[in-house]
């Protein structure tokens, strides 16, 4: 199984401690990710022009099992990977932080949104078993 992992992105990488914690915790469930900025752009040691970073993004999106949001930051670009994976039919998972403000129209879209006070509390939802009753597999 495969998630696309979407998160707000910083050049400095200021987050890439959750990215990883994340991943490792779907990797851990037997399920891979894939992550943009991890993946296509090693960190930012590689720049993409917009059109071709986007065209990569929605490959990827494509090619997985869902898409797997973390909306406990804000971004754009956050938005238009939700709009493309539920415009292509790939089934959406929101999790965010307790205190995130979830939108109506992605909680629309979402098979499910899960809060969660710690990154931990992850562990249990990404088994394979739990991922697959939620999308319905």
């Amino acid at each position: 199984m495969k998630a696309y992992l979407a998160i707000k992105f910083y050049e400095d990488n200021r987050n890439r401690d959750k990215i990883d914690r994340i991943s490792t915790l779907l990797s851990n469930n037997r399920i891979k990710t894939i992550c943009i900025t991890r993946d296509a752009e090693n960190w930012g040691e590689k720049i993409f022009q917009p059109k071709e970073l986007m065209k990569i993004t929605f490959e990827q999106i494509k090619s997985s099992n869902f898409v797997l949001i973390d909306l406990t930051e804000k971004g754009v670009g956050l938005g238009i990977e939700a709009g493309y994976a539920y415009a292509n039919g790939i089934p959406i998972i929101t999790i965010a932080e307790e205190t995130s403000d979830i939108s109506n129209t992605l909680k629309g879209i979402s098979k499910k949104v899960i809060l969660y006070k710690n990154i931990q509390q992850l562990n249990k939802i990404f088994k394979v078993d739990n991922i697959r009753r939620v999308l319905d597999m």
